[in-house]
């Protein structure tokens, strides 16, 4: 089948073109034992939000829609499933219907899915999307409208996000969304008007619900894919952000206002030749807006997904080029935070393998190394948290989409979840870890003083660490970089029929040498550290 690539860089709005870097280098093997960074004197360096590792539901789940259609189970012939039905209003202006199938409403009354979630709490749970930036909100309790109104792509009724406010309530996550921004929310002038977020905003609190945090709308750095004007600048959206500024201090004082919430721009974002888009800088938008947000926040895809011409391999996957683009991009934005928001929090509110959906690889093993060096890496930076797109849909989800499967991601996510706390710990050390070996450290949770090493070893071959002291071990490995199951010290992890997680025990290992598997990853919680900063 040939896809027809046009604009088609949604879910990253109008995502960017990475070129893919050389091929991984295997390191050279090393017999000599590496020492672990000393767990009792590593000093803190700062702390993240107790709902730091967090995730998406877009928006096109809730209401039912297209969205980035998955790529065939192993033994299909086609390059990607085929589309359920031709192109409606729900898919983004500009974009070819093959890239996309339709879903219905998710169902989070789900028993197993909301088991699964509440074993990552807290988290964050942010709604949002560029679908998020045409949904009308139909504020009454007739049944859904079958088309939105003029200047809207889809229709969110109260019945789903009241199963939004229900789910949150159940999971004990908080909430994260944005706003519509389309033709339908203007007024005669072009400048926004509040109504439909303002009914938005009272039926949360009405169905027992708040908003923790919401951006305007969703990746303005391409704001026509988005859903806004024709031509919209920066000087456009500072009007209208001013504006929504005003209107969330009255209505929802207590919402952290997150911004601008750009994509697609930095170091490992070059656009294809040829290739004309609006691009509306992060950089303009903070000129023209002034210190009105509350935090500074970002999206980043280190890659295009084979759906939008990426061709990242699982080899390229693995290597140091790759794992450093998400520490690249973070100073990237830092930097304008620090230019026009200074001593503001930074938040990475969307993220994943790969733009338009990931690749096949997203949901494979091979994905685990990327997401657990960027919870590290950007934790060490100061990032308060990070949003994983998605919980359950397309081939980037933690949780495959019909069976509610955890995928590896999900594993790590979990294991994070178990052992890492808020402070976070120095792991700078001389000599320096072997090249494809890389540390991570945090207070442990409810640690008094514990504290969890996460061992990256993306190596090829097995290595040895020098421990200073005992520990409790959880080692995720795989049957290969390509597997969809994912081994807890050599064994299985999985679920029950209704959810509950059959999650193996860590094992204690002694002070001394521990021998660490190839393409493992590795979380060490030292009980005895009695680290002062981790008490």
């Amino acid at each position: 089948m040939q896809v027809r690539f046009r604009v088609s860089w949604v879910g990253v709005a109008a995502m960017m073109w990475v070129i893919s870097g050389a091929a991984a280098q295997t390191p050279p093997p090393t017999t000599a034992a590496t020492a672990i960074p000393n767990p009792s004197t590593m000093a803190a360096t700062g702390k993240v939000d107790a709902r730091y590792a967090s995730y998406n539901v877009e928006m096109a789940e809730i209401t039912g829609g297209r969205f980035w259609r998955p790529y065939p189970k192993a033994g299909a012939t086609k390059s990607l499933a085929p589309p359920s039905h031709a192109g409606d209003r729900s898919q983004p202006p500009g974009t070819s219907a093959d890239l996309y199938q339709y879903r219905p409403p998710i169902d989070l009354s789900n028993p197993r899915l909301i088991k699964l979630a509440r074993a990552l709490a807290p988290s964050y749970l942010r709604v949002s999307g560029t679908w998020a930036n045409r949904t009308w909100f139909q504020d009454d309790d007739q049944p859904a409208r079958t088309t939105p109104p003029d200047g809207f792509g889809s229709v969110l009724t109260r019945a789903q996000w009241r199963g939004v406010v229900n789910f949150l309530h159940a999971t004990g996550d908080s909430l994260v969304t944005s706003f519509a921004v389309s033709g339908g929310t203007r007024d005669a002038s072009g400048a926004w008007t509040s109504q439909q977020a303002r009914a938005m905003l009272d039926f949360t609190h009405q169905a027992g619900g708040t908003i923790a945090a919401a951006e305007f709308m969703n990746e303005p750095t391409f704001p026509e894919v988005g859903g806004a004007p024709k031509g919209y600048d920066a000087v456009q959206f500072a009007r209208d952000a001013k504006a929504f500024a005003s209107f969330l201090r009255a209505a929802s004082p207590e919402t952290v206002f997150l911004g601008p919430g750009g994509v697609g721009e930095g170091p490992n974002s070059l656009l294809p030749p040829g290739m004309q888009m609006h691009l509306m800088k992060s950089d303009a938008i903070l000129a023209a807006t002034g210190p009105i947000f509350d935090a500074f926040s970002y999206h980043f895809y280190g890659a295009a997904s084979q759906r939008c011409q990426g061709r990242t391999t699982v080899a390229e996957a693995m290597s140091d080029e790759w794992l450093d683009r998400t520490v690249q991009t973070e100073a990237f934005y830092a930097a304008l935070r620090n230019q026009y928001m200074p001593g503001k929090p930074i938040w990475l509110t969307e993220t994943a393998e790969a733009a338009c959906g990931g690749d096949p690889f997203a949901g494979q093993f091979a994905d685990v190394f990327r997401y657990l060096n960027q919870l590290g890496a950007l934790a060490q930076r100061g990032v308060q948290t990070v949003m994983h797109n998605t919980l359950a849909a397309s081939d980037y989800g933690l949780l495959d989409e019909q069976t509610l499967e955890p995928r590896p991601d999900y594993w790590a996510t979990l294991e994070w979840k178990r052992t890492m706390g808020q402070t976070v710990l120095d792991t700078v050390q001389k000599p320096a870890a072997p090249p494809g070996v890389r540390f991570y450290a945090q207070c442990a949770l409810n640690g008094k003083g514990a504290v969890t090493v996460l061992v990256l070893n993306t190596r090829s071959t097995a290595i040895t660490l020098l421990l200073p002291q005992a520990a409790r071990q959880a080692t995720l490995t795989a049957a290969s970089l390509t597997s969809t199951h994912t081994l807890l010290n050599g064994k299985p992890l999985a679920t029950a029929p209704d959810g509950s997680l059959l999650v193996p025990s860590t094992i204690p290992v002694r002070a001394g040498k521990l021998a660490l598997p190839a393409a493992s990853a590795t979380f060490l919680r030292f009980p005895g550290a009695g680290n002062p900063a981790c008490q």
